[in-house]
């Protein structure tokens, strides 16, 4: 009975967020979209332990909205693109392990390896990222301090979730290289949004990571070997449909927007097997899990005696970071930027 509940919860939760995320404005693709991130953040809440659950289900709307926060800084901090994606088929499947050809998990390292960080950059570099995000969130829990608890929970969550999707792991990452434009937002935003009320997104509880940095580099591995599949299986479903029914027009917001047809869209997640939603699902309790890790990391601190909501001045900057980031001049900046 109290999972058939909190299933139920989960469901509705899917479906406010729908809700949200078709009246939102059309924007470029970014790795699970409005929809999925903001989803993903607030169903990893409630795979935490009891001496956690309070103080993270008090900020849920906090950490839910700031999900995609991480995206907004993308046109206006130079460095921010590469942190959401790693094409491992520039250096080959073999930089994914911890031997022979693997790249180094040390930061330094791995710099080292390429010849500079520009070099390390222009490829991605999302396992190291969620490495750092950890242990700067570890701090942030021996420090008592609130603000930074939560603003970099809800930025960890990002990267995780980031490292959990197949085209954020390939140079081929919308299709450009394979005449299939347009796939990144079909894959991660398009088919979510239409099936995500029915998807069973129950998870168990997060467990503990006893090798985080490791776990993200797998985050990594099982996405990029989701890719092959990816593409293959939409090549299948647009061979079966005339191109006049792949398309169709809906009303967002007050914006008319050309969009993959719901028809092509359920044939490609039908053909997919449910792997979305099994991403979905991963993603959630892996974010939890590096959410839990660095609390336990952090001695696993009394956190009903912090302050339990962000301070003022944190709901200011925020305020402050999101005008700013609306008002930045549109531009391109290197990394997955279609």
């Amino acid at each position: 009975m109290g999972k058939w509940l909190l299933t139920k919860g989960l469901k509705r939760a899917a479906r406010l967020l729908v809700l949200a995320a078709g009246l939102a404005l059309p924007a470029p693709a970014r790795a699970w979209g409005f929809f999925g991130h903001r989803l993903l953040n607030r169903l990893a809440v409630y795979t935490l332990p009891p001496e956690m659950l309070p103080f993270f289900k008090a900020n849920i709307d906090y950490l839910t909205a700031n999900a995609t926060r991480p995206d907004s800084r993308r046109t206006v901090v130079a460095t921010e693109a590469p942190r959401h994606f790693m094409d491992v088929d520039v250096y080959g499947d073999s930089a994914l392990t911890t031997h022979g050809h693997g790249l180094p998990r040390a930061y330094a390292d791995a710099v080292a390896l390429v010849g500079g960080e520009d070099s390390l950059l222009r490829h991605g570099v999302v396992p190291w990222q969620v490495a750092s995000m950890k242990n700067q969130l570890t701090a942030a829990f021996q420090a008592g301090d609130t603000d930074r608890i939560l603003y970099l929970a809800a930025d960890l969550g990002h990267y995780v979730a980031d490292a959990c999707v197949p085209l954020h792991t390939t140079r081929n990452y919308n299709g450009q290289l394979t005449g299939q434009r347009g796939i990144h937002a079909l894959w991660e935003s398009r088919l979510p949004e239409l099936q995500a009320p029915d998807y069973d997104l129950l998870t168990g509880p997060a467990p503990y990571l006893e090798h985080p940095t490791e776990a993200a580099w797998a985050a990594v591995a099982r996405a990029h070997a989701a890719v092959d599949s990816v593409f293959r299986m939409e090549k299948a479903v647009a061979a079966a449909l005339p191109e006049d029914r792949k398309f169709s027009y809906e009303q967002r917001g007050n914006q008319t927007i050309r969009t993959y047809s719901r028809e092509f869209s359920q044939a490609y997640h039908r053909r997919l097997g449910g792997q979305v939603e099994r991403q979905l699902r991963y993603a959630a309790q892996l974010i939890g899990a590096f959410w839990y890790t660095a609390w336990v990391d952090a001695g696993q601190p009394d956190l009903t005696g912090l302050e339990q909501h962000p301070s003022e001045a944190a709901q200011v900057q925020a305020g402050q970071e999101a005008k700013a980031a609306g008002a930045a001049p549109a531009k391109v900046l290197p990394g997955h930027e279609e």
